[in-house]
């Protein structure tokens, strides 16, 4: 008998969705997505002084992504 600790690994594509599972991966993208989003308005408002011989913002939001 043979005591290996090697165990195969499933590919992405065979794994079984639960609703658990997709919960938890929707939470993260969400969590995520909101990180990205406070540190941007930080940067922004940060930089929100810094001005161009116009009077144009150097640093701006250019639009949003799906």
């Amino acid at each position: 008998m043979i005591n290996s600790k090697v165990i195969t690994l499933k590919k992405p594509g065979e794994f079984v969705e639960d609703p658990l599972t997709e919960l938890l991966r929707t939470g993260a993208r969400q969590l995520i997505a909101d990180a990205v989003e406070a540190e941007l308005q930080d940067l922004l408002q940060y930089y929100a002084e810094l001005r161009n011989e116009k009077g144009h913002m150097q640093v701006v939001r250019n639009g949003y992504l799906p």
